[in-house]
Parts: C-alpha cells; structure tokens; sequence
C-alpha cells in the first residue's frame, strides 16, 4: 500500500504471527536475566532494553563523567544491535533517560552523532531524579527495524 509520495505501510502482521520473540544476550554486556532480556528480537523488530554506563561485569564505568558513562552506554547499544544482526543504521527510535538535561545534554548530543552518523532518529529525552543505581547519569534504549 503507498499513500503518497514518500509513505509506504508495510503489513508485517501475518507473516510475523508465527514469529517466536527471541531473548538475544550479547557478548561483552552484562547478563540482567531472569529478570529481564537486554535484547528482544520479533521478526524484524529489535527491542534494548535501557542500557547504562557498566561493562561487561556489571561495574560502574566513568562514576560522575557524563561523557564516559555516555559512550560506555553507546557502546553497549552498539554490541546489542550487532548480536542481533543490526546496526546504529538500522535504530529508528530512542529513549534517553538523564539525570540532569542542563549538564548533560550537550554531551549526550555530541556523542549520539558519532554513532547516529546517518542522521536522526525519533527521539524522546527526559530528566529523572535518579536512575536504579544513583551513580548512573544516563541510560538509553532503543528500537531497530532489520531491512
């Protein structure tokens, strides 16, 4: 169907009925289960979970540097969207969850370019009082379509 132009609606509902949801657990990220997946694949729909500022062991990375949390946090998006056969290419939405916007959104924007290098994607960005650990600064999650 295309409406338009430049629209087109892809009908992925019948053939993504019988599509099993699969639990991704990339290499060099921490593994959260039984309590949740850091990645969830559903035909060609990739979903991360919030990823934050530790390495592969669970340890904290760059306490109080917006910067290093930031790109600790990139990085991780980066090895789930590649066990999952994506890249940063692929992400059509984000979500950034900050601690402080004032102090930490230039920063952030800086560092979304170099890995959002083809342009934008649809983003929501919002300011919380703290996030699970209070030494985070910053998590991101996001949502990626395979071609």
């Amino acid at each position: 169907m295309s409406l338009g132009k430049d629209l087109k609606i892809l009908d992925y509902s019948k053939e993504e009925e019988n599509m099993p949801r699969e639990i991704i657990q990339p290499k060099g990220v921490v593994d959260p289960r039984p309590r949740f997946a850091q990645v969830v694949k559903h035909g060609k729909l990739i979903y991360i979970a919030g990823q934050t500022s530790v390495d592969a062991n669970g340890n904290l990375v760059g306490k109080g540097d917006i910067e290093a949390q930031t790109r600790q946090v990139l990085q991780n998006i980066q090895k789930c969207l590649e066990a999952a056969g994506a890249t940063f290419d692929q992400v059509v939405k984000i979500n950034v969850y900050s601690t402080d916007l004032d102090a930490h959104l230039a920063v952030i924007a800086k560092l979304r370019q170099e890995y959002f290098s083809k342009g934008p994607v649809a983003s929501t960005t919002v300011q919380v009082p703290r996030l699970v650990y209070p030494d985070w600064l910053v998590e991101i999650e996001a949502i990626a379509v395979l071609d």
